[in-house]
């Protein structure tokens, strides 16, 4: 199972993303209002400020501190994906 990097020691299967979008959006902060309200948030941010929000095939909802460029480098498999990120 290949795993990608969403940074501080996060990873996820790239294979279970439907989707990585921009979380400024109002039906984006619905999506994951809903995920809190569910029990399906998970909030890899660390404390730092969400740029990508991503949604799981599993209805999970996840939220990464890496751009949506860079979570899509990822799982395309251009960019680098070890713990010593620098963008974080």
């Amino acid at each position: 199972m290949k795993l990608i990097s969403i940074g501080f020691g996060s990873y996820v299967s790239p294979e279970r993303i439907i989707a990585a979008v921009d979380p400024e959006s109002n039906p984006i902060k619905r999506i994951v209002s809903q995920g809190k309200e569910n029990g399906r948030l998970v909030d890899a941010t660390y404390g730092r400020k969400t740029k990508t929000v991503l949604i799981m095939d599993s209805g999970h909802v996840i939220l990464c501190p890496l751009a949506p460029e860079t979570v899509a480098q990822r799982i395309a498999g251009t960019a680098g994906g070890n713990e010593h990120d620098r963008e974080e």
